[in-house]
């Protein structure tokens, strides 16, 4: 009996060594097909050893809110609904008539953690921040009609785009970055992220600072000294979450699944390789543990597409 104390720890240790604090995920089919509840319980089944968060990017887009919402029903799941916004203001209109009306569908004070109003649209220039802000400002005044002012309302841009109105907008700055794009060593690349994490903290004016998207991609084209294979997926994900941990900062980690629809007209072809799990919903990408933080950041976890996960809890959390 002894060694029971010792023996439940290192459970324990496995069983979290999976925990990501929440993730991002588009519910589309690999061949770009709009989903249908069951297929989302069915993803919701496969993340469930590994988070009980998530974020979608449009509650409009192939009508996704609903299913998503549906299957989260009755369940301790809790998601972040996207607003899309780009150049054309009909296409944020269009989801916030969808956000209102799922409102009157579903019970937002238990799945909804929050509510994103738009994504990298000033970085693509397709509004500006005072535009964006405004938009913000629709968003939370809407949800205050409707009782619901209580949930967060807040837009994802990357980590130069963050601009001061939008940042006196929103109730917390969710902030994209990655630095595969700014061609970074592996080595570096935790503490270049970091160095953005910390520039918007001083920025904020005291509201929290979450990380929207981060991540690194385990197959495509280099891109100046970051090279995209399958040991630096790992190592990010290892020394970022652990080092996120550390510091208590919140993340959304990128991606759920390799997307085979996204686009590949990026210069790097990097773009279906973001999942920790690969594209048939199913199949883990990194063999378990994905990282261990008990030992601090340098501990190494597994670094192989693995054809099963290490069995778990989703009760057990480290974060």
């Amino acid at each position: 009996m002894k060694l029971l104390v010792p023996i439940l720890a290192l459970a324990t240790t496995a069983l979290c060594a999976s925990n990501f604090h929440a993730l991002n995920y588009n519910p589309k089919r690999q061949d770009g097909s709009c989903p249908n509840v069951y297929q989302v319980q069915d993803d919701l089944k496969a993340l469930q050893p590994y988070t009980s968060k998530l974020r979608i990017y449009s509650v409009k887009d192939c009508n996704q809110g609903e299913p998503v919402l549906r299957a989260m029903e009755n369940t301790a799941w809790k998601v972040e609904l996207g607003l899309w916004v780009d150049g054309n203001d009909a296409t944020y209109e269009a989801d916030k008539r969808e956000l209102i009306r799922l409102a009157g569908v579903f019970d937002f004070t238990k799945q909804v953690d929050a509510v994103v109003v738009g994504s990298e649209a000033l970085y693509r220039k397709e509004q500006t921040a005072e535009q964006l802000a405004a938009k913000v400002r629709e968003v939370k005044a809407a949800l205050a009609q409707l009782g619901l002012q209580s949930i967060p309302v807040t837009s994802s841009e990357t980590w130069p785009s963050y601009y001061q109105p939008l940042i006196d907008a929103v109730d917390f700055v969710n902030m994209h970055g990655f630095p595969f794009w700014e061609g970074v060593e592996i080595g570096g690349a935790v503490d270049k992220m970091f160095e953005h994490i910390y520039g918007l903290q001083k920025a904020a004016n005291g509201k929290k600072v979450v990380v929207g998207e981060t991540g690194w991609p385990s197959d495509g084209d280099n891109y100046g000294a970051s090279v995209a294979n399958l040991a630096n997926a790992q190592k990010y994900l290892q020394e970022f979450i652990c080092r996120a941990q550390k510091e208590n900062i919140e993340y959304y980690y990128f991606n759920s699944f390799d997307q085979s629809w996204a686009s590949t007209n990026n210069a790097s072809n990097v773009e279906g390789h973001w999942g920790i799990m690969l594209n048939d919903y199913v199949t883990p990408k990194f063999s378990e543990p994905i990282y261990t933080c008990d030992s601090g950041s340098s501990s190494s976890g597994g670094n192989s597409i693995s054809g099963s996960a290490k069995a778990g809890s989703s009760s057990q959390k480290c974060n």
